[in-house]
């Protein structure tokens, strides 16, 4: 009798915790959610009670406490990624952690062409549905974020790279744009700026490329360009560039440059003030900074477009006046060209 009692004693609450067990297991590694495939967003900085909170909400996992156990146990309550990712039908608990810890988000492929300026990266953003337009220029335009990211600037302005990114819908500002700061570094990791010419620092060579940048959509002018500009800085002469002029009125521009905007003085009136403006003026590409990094060496100090992307190359004011004549007042030169009309050997 004693000998049954103790059996029973003893192996009623072992075969408790076994049904425990097993009720466990079937709840983490065998039950699954059974709904429509479903995307789950884990926002940044969401804590772990708030995402588990919403998985069970929203019946993509079957038991919040479980859950928690779970994750506390394996140390895995400070794993979950930022990201939207897909819960298909069928996935178990396991799988559901799986995902959110160790998988890849859903992202949107968006291009932000060379030469945009933070404005317009701002705008390309927000019609990508990756951030509001706002968030990002308040966040390039704060000089402690900037400080953050080590960019010698109160803006970052030059230093978001051109580049084809994923990136997350609903991501925020400050993520996207400290991705673009980290690919630029990425990208001129492999550049001297120790020997550039002009003595120019690294944040100085990023100016200049953002002017040559804007100044020319053909690759192989680039070298061209930046050595005018680099001419003009030997020769103490002002590097009179329209792109410049606007940027510094870009928040108020309607599209017209006038006389009046080439006298009004701001830090970034290049007609008004001489060597480079207060900063970039754009985001420059690769080929823009190694070009300023490596100026053609020639004696143009002047240049006026064709019309198409293309530029008149000279070396006195007289003759650039005599080219300024020919391609700008000219009507005749002016009619139907645009830069668009470049053919690939010239980009």
């Amino acid at each position: 009798m004693k000998k049954h009692l103790w059996i029973l004693l003893i192996g009623a609450p072992a075969f408790a915790i076994f049904l425990a067990a097993i009720k466990v297991y079937y709840s983490i590694a065998i039950s699954n959610y059974q709904g429509e495939p479903r995307i789950f967003e884990v926002r940044s900085g969401e804590s772990f009670s708030k995402i588990n909170g919403r998985l069970s909400s929203e019946e993509l996992i079957s038991s919040a406490k479980l859950f928690y156990r779970y994750c506390k146990t394996k140390g895995l309550m400070t794993k979950f990624k930022a990201g939207r990712y897909k819960i298909e039908t069928g996935s178990t608990m396991l799988d559901v952690i799986e995902i959110l810890t160790i998988g890849k988000s859903i992202t949107t492929s968006v291009t932000i062409p060379e030469g945009k300026n933070l404005f317009e990266v701002a705008e390309i953003l927000e019609k990508a549905g990756i951030c509001s337009k706002d968030d990002f220029i308040t966040v390039a335009k704060d000089p402690k974020f900037a400080k953050a990211l080590k960019v010698p600037s109160d803006r970052l302005e030059g230093y978001l790279y051109p580049d084809t990114y994923g990136l997350t819908e609903g991501m925020p500002a400050k993520d996207v744009a400290r991705t673009m700061v980290s690919n630029l570094r990425k990208q001129i990791s492999s550049l001297d700026f120790k020997d550039a010419p002009n003595g120019l620092n690294l944040h100085e060579v990023i100016i200049l490329a953002s002017i040559v940048e804007k100044e020319t959509g053909a690759r192989v002018e680039r070298p061209i360009i930046s050595g005018v500009y680099h001419n003009r800085l030997t020769r103490k002469m002002r590097l009179y560039s329209d792109p410049t002029t606007i940027y510094g009125i870009w928040e108020t521009w309607n599209g017209n440059l006038r006389k009046k905007h080439l006298q009004e003085k701001t830090a970034y009136n290049t007609y008004r003030m001489g060597g480079l403006p207060a900063g970039p003026i754009a985001n420059p590409g690769l080929a823009a900074i190694k070009a300023t990094l490596n100026p053609q060496k020639h004696n143009y100090t002047y240049f006026v477009s064709k019309n198409d992307g293309t530029h008149v190359f000279t070396e006195s004011y007289k003759e650039h006046l005599k080219a300024v004549d020919y391609w700008q007042k000219n009507r005749a030169n002016r009619k139907g060209k645009s830069w668009r009309q470049l053919n690939e050997k010239k980009k």
